[in-house]
């Protein structure tokens, strides 16, 4: 039987294609080799994480996996009733997925269209968002504040300093989780203790550097979502509208893994003094990701809240998690396995 190893966990947002995260969780609680110590999130990894440590703080692993498919099944639940079309009995039927996905196109285009020339503020003044209610009815924001099962460090961006907000698991309430997903052409900004917050992803989706500075864990596993290369050139409106969303929303997670790897190049050849390599520790890099599925994936199916298309995912993240960790659990606690050199580094220079 293999031994039990721990890592830190990194979880990107990405509105419904959250629940490709959702499946990489359910596996990695399924499969059981693996003790998270920590999770940095951010947007729809932030729900991730709250559910899935809310639901492990109160019934273990069973609870935790139970907890993340009750989340997502409410998550489609309210998109259903903000989709006339759900309410039709036959729409639900594969043969009419095309019409479901049509219209969840529609939808995003006339609001993205619509949030550019007028503010959440103007239309929603009383800032009502369902998710919150949906939060407090799944999370236990008070058990999480409390427990020690998991360390959370929740990414949010300070709308006036420009600056990541890592909120701590004592810090942690609905709130922070509005904060951390709020994307400022659709809703209110959230303020907390005198600040304005907005979607943790410009600043950082998600910050690495909380697991290196408050966990023991040396190993990191980051969930990617968005796609870092492409091979085609965006030439319509929606592929570069989509192409420039994913770069905003990789780039402070690419500039991360970039110091990374130039701190691991100065350990691995001692280019440090011995007073200076005190200070620094190896850290060791994974990747799960599904960048030729996510890549077949529009901008506009991360509001695609279908029950269907959610479970998509949700099988997807299962599948990739499990290969993933066939070919790489006896590196964890041993070696990088993602080449950091070659894909954060060189390449970049």
């Amino acid at each position: 039987m293999s031994t039990k190893k721990s890592v830190n966990l990194a979880l990107q947002g990405g509105g419904a294609h959250g629940a490709f995260g959702w499946g990489v969780l359910d596996k990695i609680l399924e499969d059981g080799r693996l003790y998270i110590e920590g999770i940095s999130a951010t947007s729809a990894g932030t729900m991730n994480a709250l559910v899935y440590a809310s639901g492990l703080e109160s019934s273990g692993k069973k609870g935790a996996r139970e907890a993340l498919e009750y989340f997502w099944r409410q998550v489609s639940y309210l998109g259903q009733m903000s989709n006339p079309l759900s309410y039709l009995p036959w729409m639900n039927l594969p043969q009419f997925k095309h019409i479901n996905e049509n219209y969840q196109k529609f939808n995003y285009y006339f609001h993205e269209f619509v949030g550019r020339v007028i503010s959440p503020y103007q239309l929603n003044p009383m800032g009502i968002n369902p998710l919150r209610h949906l939060l407090k009815s799944v999370i236990d924001f008070e058990s999480i504040q409390k427990c020690d099962g998991v360390k959370l460090f929740i990414n949010a961006t300070n709308v006036r300093t420009g600056q990541t907000k890592i909120f701590h698991n004592n810090e942690l309430d609905a709130d922070v989780a509005m904060a951390s997903a709020c994307l400022p052409y659709m809703f209110h900004a959230v303020q907390i203790e005198g600040e304005t917050y907005w979607d943790g992803g410009y600043t950082g989706n998600p910050a690495l550097f909380p697991l290196f500075y408050n966990t023991v864990s040396k190993d990191i596993v980051i969930l990617h979502i968005n796609p870092v290369e492409r091979e085609q050139i965006p030439v319509t409106a929606q592929a570069i509208n989509n192409r420039i969303n994913e770069i905003s929303f990789n780039a402070s997670l690419v500039n991360e893994l970039r110091a990374v790897s130039f701190v691991s190049k100065l350990l691995k050849n001692h280019w440090l003094q011995t007073d200076y390599q005190k200070r620094y520790r190896e850290i060791l890099v994974h990747s799960i990701r599904a960048d030729e599925a996510m890549r077949s994936y529009s901008l506009s199916s991360k509001f695609n809240t279908s029950w269907s298309f959610l479970k998509e995912l949700r099988d997807l993240g299962r599948n990739v998690a499990s290969q993933w960790l066939e070919n790489n659990f006896d590196q964890i606690g041993k070696n990088t396995t993602c080449d950091l050199e070659t894909e954060y580094y060189t390449r970049s220079s």
